[in-house]
């Protein structure tokens, strides 16, 4: 990877560390002050929004070979809080391996503190799902889209809540095999 390639990685994962960071700390700070879930998720709900389009870089830096990068109520605010965990501790770990020197420490973060937050990740995922059922079928959301099809959009995000789980499930087992690869590499490295 080019020195420049290094150098932007480096500036975009630091800024998306930063940008969640200060996220994370206004909802947190907010719901210890107000609370209120609704009102500490709205403290950062605009910061989130643009660092979540931002994102949409990692697709193009992806595309282009750069391949360090991936990817209501109180389920928002779980959700918000375990994203927000999941950001601090991700971007500054690819940031720091743009220029080779990642501590263990933020690696070990890396692999291991999915093992918690995605759980939760996908509990309040299905939660919303489940949640906004009424909604969907109350007001035929994305009817014209659906229209051709032999099923409503209320459908299949009955049949996705079903299958979520078993589609996590195969991701989840792939991080945890990346978590045995990345970490007992690193452990080998400490034993020589």
């Amino acid at each position: 990877m080019s020195q420049l390639s290094s150098l932007y990685l480096f500036a975009y994962n630091s800024l998306q560390a930063l940008g969640w960071a200060i996220s994370l700390t206004r909802i947190l700070s907010n719901f210890v002050s107000i609370q209120s879930f609704a009102g500490a998720y709205a403290s950062a709900g605009e910061l989130i929004c643009l660092l979540q389009t931002v994102a949409f870089l990692e697709v193009i830096h992806g595309a282009i070979g750069n391949l360090l990068l991936s990817g209501g109520g109180r389920t928002h605010f779980l959700l918000a809080i375990v994203r927000g965990l999941d950001e601090v501790i991700r971007y500054p770990h690819y940031a720091l391996n743009c220029v080779g020197s990642s501590p263990s420490l933020i690696t070990y973060l890396r692999y291991t503190a999915f093992i918690v937050l995605y759980p939760l990740g996908l509990a309040g995922e299905m939660w919303l799902m489940y949640e906004a059922l009424p909604f969907i079928k109350a007001k035929s959301l994305y009817a014209d889209f659906f229209a051709g099809l032999p099923f409503t959009y209320y459908n299949f995000v009955r049949v996705l809540l079903l299958c979520y789980p078993f589609m996590w499930l195969k991701l989840y087992l792939h991080l945890i095999k990346q978590r045995k690869s990345k970490l007992g590499k690193q452990h080998k490295k400490k034993k020589n």
